[in-house]
């Protein structure tokens, strides 16, 4: 999954950039926020889809929905001045049924925040930051945050995560058929910190919040390596903006 996603034109990323800008524009009255930040760290993802997750295609769930999450671990980091080395934090949201998760972009069913409670003041303000920007902002309408124990416990090829006690999820790499882990890179629902993801599966997942209760094993698992900043996003977000500038020029002869 690698920045070269810009200018996709795939409706569904045009969907999730117009609920971006759409969340962004009701907060314009509020000061742009310019500080200067940078992360380094690996992404644990899981969902309730098979493996591969379908959604990144904007292609249907292989369930009603797709429910899931990711947990960035922070192993560089700075907001400013903050340092944020050791940190973590995560979101967990779930699509509509029956909808794919760009197209239904900004009518999720919820999504949740979650910081990591060993954070001080300081650097749970940055990372709050720093998740709005990140973490599927303006996906719906129903959100909360949360400040929980997120850890990680790596045991031979299993990583398992662990969101307080809200949930968890424990998964495994598979081999591809030539050897290695199957890698997935630049699929239509890319995004800089997605640029390229090893393909896994799930040996448990639960969740038992936003009025959740879930449990199911053999789904979706992605692991990842990232290193994200302001810059880049500001690109990010300003090439799909371009994008949809002129969809909608071209769009505008036809109601005529």
């Amino acid at each position: 999954m690698k920045t070269t996603s810009l200018f996709l034109s795939s409706f569904g990323v045009l969907a999730v950039a117009f609920f971006c800008f759409a969340s962004t524009a009701s907060a314009a009255d509020e000061p742009k926020d310019k500080t200067p930040w940078k992360i380094t760290g690996q992404l644990e993802e899981a969902c309730s889809c098979d493996a591969a997750c379908p959604c990144w295609f904007d292609s249907k769930p292989t369930k009603m929905t797709c429910g899931g999450g990711q947990v960035l671990f922070i192993q560089k980091g700075n907001y400013g001045k903050v340092k944020l080395e050791g940190l973590a934090i995560a979101n967990m949201s779930q699509s509509p049924e029956g909808e794919t998760m760009m197209a239904s972009f900004g009518n999720w069913n919820f999504s949740y925040n979650y910081i990591d409670e060993k954070a001080t003041p300081e650097q749970r303000k940055a990372l709050q930051a720093i998740a709005k920007k990140l973490l599927v902002p303006g996906a719906s309408k129903k959100t909360e945050t949360r400040y929980v124990a997120i850890t990680r416990k790596t045991e031979g090829k299993d990583h398992e995560i662990t969101l307080g006690q809200y949930g968890s999820f424990r998964g495994h790499l598979i081999e591809g058929g030539l050897g290695g882990s199957p890698k997935i890179v630049n699929p239509p629902g890319a995004d800089p910190l997605h640029h390229e993801y090893a393909q896994g599966r799930t040996s448990k997942m639960t969740y038992n919040d936003a009025d959740q209760k879930w449990s199911w094993d053999n789904s979706n698992y992605m692991f990842g390596t990232f290193t994200v900043d302001n810059v880049q996003y500001e690109k990010y977000t300003a090439g799909l903006a371009q994008k949809m500038a002129q969809m909608k020029d071209q769009k505008g002869p036809e109601k005529k």
